[in-house]
């Protein structure tokens, strides 16, 4: 997915062999040397022949990532939205059902062509779940009619609490017969899990709900 790979850090006037990772709030890696840099404590990110280069406070690092680099710093540089990370987009069916974040439901809002707060849309493009404990999570099974073909179903759960963990989640949306495929941190409190029907398990008849 190119947020993971292998490659040589040069930190110290020494050089590594490992994994790197570009997470949503550090940079991450793993060889002879352990880094962990928080995004946002960078004060300088470039790139250069095929070397993208980390400044912080107290050091410097760089990391030899070939035609990576580039798309490394920019991600760095110009991080996308939490809304971008979610696929919302203009011309959607959007739905949020038990969703207490009144900010995050209105950040929603404004890109669908259709929205709902309070109940399903036939032919849903994206449907956002919150739940906060593990019993919460039978809802999902009664959503799943409502999803077009391609359509997704985020669970929107805390971090960080026994009542439900990431594994809760996981177990509830394969049980329906989804599979998970994406994770995003929308908060500093709250975590989604997106789950999408198996291919071949997606209907084929066309969506009537918008011409």
């Amino acid at each position: 997915m190119g947020n993971e790979l292998r490659c040589t850090v040069r930190l110290r006037g020494k050089k590594s062999t490992g994994t790197a990772l570009l997470e949503t709030n550090e940079i991450v890696f793993r060889g002879d040397t352990r880094l962990e840099i928080p995004l946002s404590l960078l004060t300088s990110v470039s790139s250069r022949d095929g070397e993208l280069h980390l400044q912080w406070s107290d050091g410097e690092a760089v990391f030899e990532l070939g035609t990576y680099a580039d798309k490394w710093a920019r991600k760095i540089l110009h991080p996308k939205t939490v809304v971008e990370k979610l696929g919302v987009k203009p011309g959607l069916a959007i739905c949020s059902i038990a969703m207490k974040d009144a900010d995050f439901i209105e950040n929603l809002r404004p890109h669908a062509e259709q929205f709902s707060d309070s109940k399903p849309l036939k032919d849903s493009d994206l449907i956002f779940l919150g739940a906060e404990s593990s019993a919460e999570l039978a809802r999902a099974s009664r959503l799943i009619p409502s999803l077009s073909s391609a359509g997704a179903l985020w669970i929107v759960y805390p971090n960080g609490r026994l009542a439900i963990k990431e594994q809760h989640v996981l177990d509830a949306g394969r049980k329906i017969g989804l599979v998970d495929v994406k994770v995003v941190s929308v908060s500093a409190t709250h975590t989604a899990l997106k789950f999408v029907r198996p291919k071949a398990k997606r209907p084929s008849h066309p969506s009537t709900r918008r011409a």
